[in-house]
């Protein structure tokens, strides 16, 4: 698609030469400015995924072109690592600095924005996940929800294209897993900035506009939240589960009631059963 920022062709990967396939034959599209998530089980091939799309790993058949470019050319790992860059489960491992604004300011430094450029940035990246008032702390007293986000500025300074967030929220309690999903929705409904969204955490999914799960190494199941989310036996079969309202709503339609297809929160619960009422 010419519109589209991460595409992968008949994508396969292996982690030894004769070894099984992590990644099998996966081919996928996501538009710039969307906000696409990809879910599976442990051991789905999700996180290979996202390595592949960043040139941390490099397919052992088919293409990843990231931007227009191919991930294969080593001319173009630096420039896409700026332009699509990746955030990972435990954001210890992203900060470097001792003060949040100079671990914002590491990777301006290893991409060579001018000195005199990087305040106007830092403030801006740390303004965009209300991470400014943080500025001068040290990230270690921090929590782990701001922790990530601060790793999300310090990618946001390099004004990326689009952001990976490999199971972002997996090491966070609920709260911070809410902080940091809300300022990333933000960022991709204010900045256009597009979005890669690994997770296992069934009502994340739900605010992404297409859902994509993956299952021994490829991608079985695809459509919108809704699309996905209804078809609760097939995703047990993949040893997944719907939302917890998407499931409740299921098991009330077997029952009998006649419940819409479209509820995936409570929100979505409340709305039907007023509408059921009336």
């Amino acid at each position: 698609m010419a519109d589209a920022i991460i595409t992968l062709n008949q994508v396969s990967y292996a982690y030894e030469e004769d070894g099984p396939e992590a990644v099998r034959n996966v081919t996928l599209s996501v538009p710039r400015g969307a906000f696409h998530a990809i879910l599976g089980q442990n051991g789905s091939g999700k996180s290979t995924l996202a390595k592949l799309i960043n040139g941390l790993y490099l397919p052992s058949k088919g293409q990843v072109t990231v931007c227009g470019m191919d991930t294969a050319d080593d001319n173009n790992t630096w420039e896409i690592r700026r332009r699509a860059g990746m955030v990972f489960q435990n954001p210890d491992n992203q900060l470097v600095a001792t003060v949040v604004e100079e671990d914002v300011a590491f990777g301006l430094e290893n991409i060579g924005v001018p000195t005199k450029e990087m305040p106007a940035r830092i403030e801006k990246a740390l303004t965009s996940v209300g991470m400014l008032p943080f500025a001068d702390r040290a990230p270690h007293t921090l929590s782990g929800g701001q922790k990530q986000r601060v790793a999300i500025a310090g990618i946001l300074a390099m004004e990326p294209e689009a952001i990976i967030f490999d199971e972002s929220t997996a090491m966070l309690d609920p709260q911070g897993r809410k902080e940091v999903l809300a300022a990333v929705k933000k960022l991709n409904e204010e900045q256009g900035i597009t979005v890669l969204w690994i997770t296992h955490f069934m009502e994340e999914a739900i605010h992404c506009q297409q859902v994509h799960v993956m299952h021994e190494g490829e991608i079985v199941l695809s459509g919108t939240p809704v699309e996905v989310f209804s078809q609760v036996e097939r995703m047990q079969s993949l040893r997944l589960d719907a939302p917890p309202m998407a499931r409740l709503a299921h098991q009330l339609r077997q029952a009998g009631m006649p419940l819409n297809e479209n509820i995936l929160s409570v929100d979505d619960m409340m709305e039907e059963v007023k509408r059921l009422c009336k």
